[in-house]
């Protein structure tokens, strides 16, 4: 597991913030949280699109108004998109720990 890949996929991450809508406070709090803050950052908005997604499902099945099938679904399928890659960002994680932890003294 290599450095760059890490990097790689925090830059993604960062792109990913940007494109969201909040680029000032997440170029402020990378500055002061690294990896730490980052990763923390990332799992709160997985969090976060995954009770959006639950709550426009439960919203569309009660039959509220303004709530399409299409955008529910999609909303769900980002939600898993974005649980499946911290699924993998955290056995990335987890593999460069144990590769760095058998290394020979």
């Amino acid at each position: 597991m290599a450095i760059s890949s890490i990097e790689s996929v925090l830059q993604q991450m960062r792109v990913l913030a940007q494109t969201s809508g909040h680029p000032s406070a997440v170029s402020s709090e990378v500055a002061s949280g690294g990896f730490a803050g980052e990763l923390r950052k990332s799992l709160d908005r997985i969090s976060g699109a995954q009770q959006t997604a639950s709550r426009q499902a439960e919203d569309f099945e009660l039959g509220k108004p303004g709530v399409a099938l299409n955008d529910v679904m999609v909303d769900m399928q980002k939600a898993g998109i974005g649980f499946q890659m911290g699924l993998q960002v955290r056995n990335k994680v987890v593999a460069a720990y144990q590769e760095i932890m058998n290394m020979p003294a």
